[in-house]
């Protein structure tokens, strides 16, 4: 039956009657036929109560509860309260150091011979006997998946026990570090704001030995610097907040945490973002560029950034697009700007600069985009005493490299996608960038770094 055609004929067939009963009478009607075609019971109060039209209404339990007010305090303390004895449930569900240790004597006991030279291995019948004898909290770990997982080419189809115990360990490492950060979690919903982040980090500094040396003046500084980190890779729609289960998996917190190492050695501590060297290095530098101490950059501050051979037009690009205030940038926006400069081969540094190429907003890059930039190339080669190459020929070579879907235009994908976001970005903002590019035959027999440096004073190549 065609309930639509037999709703239609019904209503034609009435005398003329008021809006409200023909109304009334059309949804009366079309919820007999509704519950006829779908095989249910009609119920003839609808609208009166819809969680009555069907008993099955009633088996559905109750999914959604909103968050308390801010005026409803009773509320909030409650369900702050529930929430800590929650964490604190979950945190005594895992395994402790003497607990740990006591599951490494077990594995090493229960090995499975014969060595395979000083590493100790464990079949998975031995697997299940240190299962028995370590407890209910190592259940989780002592499966068949997991004994999958670690399982090797070994000929006597085993697992290396410290490959496990790590795994462990791990695993221990990761539940303990999300239950510390949801303590932080205010609203509950598995994700920190900006501000919860800076409160991790402001807590964790004492428990870091490589930041025992920072002044508590600089502290703020310090952790401004890096939280930005956080939140430029892993909020690149600019949310405000970021998933816990975020910040977990990536490789940030492990770089963070490395500072508990007191023998960390300099040339890590320099590659770390997170370490002191590395902060004062670019609170440093923005100290540096602010000529009149004022506490912000101008454009002609911030043209001095690096070898001070980013283009006018770029730089235009940047205060046009970049949060300011009264057209200077504070610490905040230039460490997004740092990191963007400074890590040109991932995604979400493309996306910054990518914003910043396309000036018509239209989401790909043609070559009037292309040509505006390198326009500001080539008066800074002439400026410099250099013959200005041509445009064709970069942007064929450009399009070369890329090879984007559409022959005309070039998408933010386009650019990631081609693994050469970097070189494609220095030949179109950085005059120093281009001259690299230009000359990296030359330079794979020569000696680069001497004559960056000179060119990035304005000396002529």
């Amino acid at each position: 039956m065609d309930w639509k055609k037999a709703l239609k004929a019904h209503v034609a067939g009435k005398p003329t009657r008021s809006e409200e009963e023909k109304r009334s009478e059309e949804t009366q009607l079309f919820t007999e036929l509704y519950c006829q075609w779908k095989g249910v019971q009609p119920n003839r109060q609808v609208g009166a109560n819809s969680s009555q039209q069907h008993e099955s209404f009633k088996s559905i339990p109750k999914f959604y509860f909103k968050l308390p007010a801010e005026d409803e305090v009773l509320q909030q303390k409650l369900r702050e309260e529930s929430r800590a004895v929650f964490l604190q449930r979950r945190s005594r569900q895992l395994l402790d150091n003497d607990e740990l240790q006591s599951l490494w004597f077990l594995l090493d006991k229960h090995h499975t011979p014969p060595l395979m030279g000083d590493e100790k291995m464990i079949n998975y019948e031995d697997f299940l006997k240190v299962s028995l004898e370590a407890g209910p909290k190592c259940k989780t770990y002592f499966t068949a998946t997991v004994f999958a997982k670690l399982l090797q080419k070994d000929p006597y189809g085993r697992i290396s026990i410290m490959q496990f115990f790590n795994y462990v360990m791990r695993k221990v490492w990761l539940h303990q570090t999300r239950i510390g950060l949801s303590l932080y979690d205010v609203a509950g919903q598995g994700y920190l704001k900006e501000a919860d982040l800076e409160n991790y980090i402001l807590e964790l500094i004492p428990t870091l030995p490589q930041l025992d040396g920072l002044e508590k003046s600089f502290y703020s500084f310090y952790v401004c610097t890096a939280v930005r980190k956080f939140f430029f890779f892993l909020d690149p729609l600019r949310t405000g907040r970021i998933k816990i289960q975020d910040i977990l998996a990536c490789s940030f917190l492990d770089d963070l945490l490395e500072l508990r190492d007191e023998d960390l050695s300099k040339e890590m501590q320099e590659s770390n973002w997170f370490s002191a060297p590395s902060a004062l290095r670019v609170y440093g530098q923005y100290l540096n560029l602010d000529k009149d101490h004022n506490g912000m950059l101008s454009k002609e501050e911030l043209s001095r950034y690096g070898t001070g051979t980013l283009t006018p037009v770029f730089l235009n690009r940047v205060f046009q697009e970049c949060l300011t205030y009264d057209g200077e940038m504070d610490y905040k926006t230039y460490l997004d700007f740092v990191l963007a400069m400074e890590n040109r081969k991932e995604p979400q540094a493309l996306q910054y600069i990518f914003r910043l190429l396309d000036i018509q907003n239209r989401n790909y890059l043609n070559i009037f985009a292309l040509n505006t930039f390198f326009r500001a190339i080539q008066e800074q080669m002439k400026i410099h005493g250099q013959e200005p190459v041509s445009f064709e020929d970069v942007k064929d070579e450009i399009f070369d490299m890329v090879k984007p879907a559409d022959p005309l235009k070039i998408t933010l994908q386009d650019l990631i996608n081609s693994s050469q976001g970097e070189t494609v970005t220095n030949i179109l903002i950085d005059l120093n960038g281009f001259w690299t590019y230009e000359n990296r035959e030359v330079l794979v027999q020569e000696n680069p770094v001497d004559d960056l440096e000179n060119f990035g004073e304005g000396e002529e190549v």
